[in-house]
């Protein structure tokens, strides 16, 4: 069997594994009363309330085994991307528990997350600079120059991990929004980490390109699992994927371009993501220092719903500006 029918095997794989569990995975959140309590500011949201979270579940459960049956043959790129996307996933769970359990929408403290996804990140920083395949070296996008960063690159993981997980987590706000963001995202990650196993194999880095194809393995299974969660999420969202899901998401996505050394590419393929975090520093800092707001709400998207965009032409856009940018990460990669 070629290498790219069994990539094609591991996202159909997952995708169905996905569809088959989803359903019982909303019963079971719905048996629970597991639902989203709705910030008090959205009030737009009100209607949603009670709406079944934890919705994570429905990609995380299926892309575990999937990358676990397809790199069962000791190639570990692709199981430590796995167990880090689950830590983090971990973290929203036990926030989501905590809302729901409570009837409110604070979770945890978030000195407490901050210590959570902090350590995870150090974990996850610390492997990838000691990775023989990994290391402290970094491509630069669009170039063939690469730049060792030695110890720096340990605190330059780190943020990524952070950046990545909060600035998900912030965009989690409507439905289908990170679900559709982040399959497209995963759609040229897929690409991307194909194209950098084909370039090892081309140079006879056996050892390397098996290690990638394991990390491929992964991105497919997030694509293929994703993909349905989008299909239950999609508005009007019969469950959402809670912290559980978007942290989850945050650290999968920054796991697929560390690992192939190309951090950089996160600013493109995350662009949407960089917006939401951008724009509630910006509403933060105006409403200290001038006592006046930029955006009717922050983050951005809410201050597009206030505006009168119907969230279905919101998550259009963010999906389209999203696929333009992650079209020119996988051409940075490319050339």
């Amino acid at each position: 069997m070629s290498v790219e029918i069994k990539i094609i095997l591991a996202f159909i794989s997952s995708f169905a594994l996905a569809m088959a569990l989803s359903p019982l995975i909303i019963r079971l959140m719905r048996a629970l009363k597991a639902g989203q309590p709705i910030l008090e500011y959205v009030d737009k949201h009100e209607g949603k309330s009670g709406t079944p979270t934890m919705g994570g579940i429905i990609f995380l459960l299926p892309m575990a085994i999937i990358t676990l049956l397809f790199s069962i043959k000791g190639e570990r790129m692709g199981i430590v991307a796995m167990a880090i996307t689950l830590s983090y996933g971990l973290i929203g769970l036990l926030d989501d528990f905590i809302k729901v359990k409570f009837k409110h929408n604070k979770g945890l403290k978030a000195y407490q997350k901050i210590i959570g996804q902090l350590g995870i990140a150090i974990i996850a920083s610390l492997y990838c600079y000691k990775n023989a395949f990994i290391g402290s070296t970094v491509e630069l996008p669009f170039t063939d120059y690469t730049i060792d960063l030695q110890w720096w690159f340990i605190p330059l993981c780190i943020l990524a991990y952070i950046a990545m997980t909060n600035a998900v987590n912030l965009t989690d706000g409507l439905d289908g929004l990170v679900g559709k963001t982040s399959s497209v995202n995963f759609v040229f990650l897929a690409l991307i980490v194909y194209v950098c196993y084909l370039r090892a194999t081309h140079m006879g880095q056996t050892f390397y390109s098996a290690q990638l194809l394991s990390l491929e393995y992964f991105v497919c299974a997030m694509l293929g699992a994703t993909l349905v969660f989008v299909w239950h999420n999609n508005y009007p969202a019969k469950i959402f994927m809670g912290d559980t899901g978007s942290l989850a998401m945050g650290g999968a996505l920054a796991c697929a371009a560390i690992f192939i050394s190309q951090p950089f590419i996160l600013l493109l393929i995350g662009i949407m993501y960089i917006v939401s975090c951008i724009s509630v520093i910006l509403q933060v800092i105006s409403f200290k220092v001038r006592k006046k707001r930029i955006f009717l709400i922050a983050p951005y998207h809410h201050h597009l719903e206030y505006k009168g965009v119907h969230e279905n032409r919101v998550v259009g856009f963010y999906a389209l500006i999203t696929f333009l940018f992650s079209a020119v990460a996988l051409i940075s990669v490319l050339v």
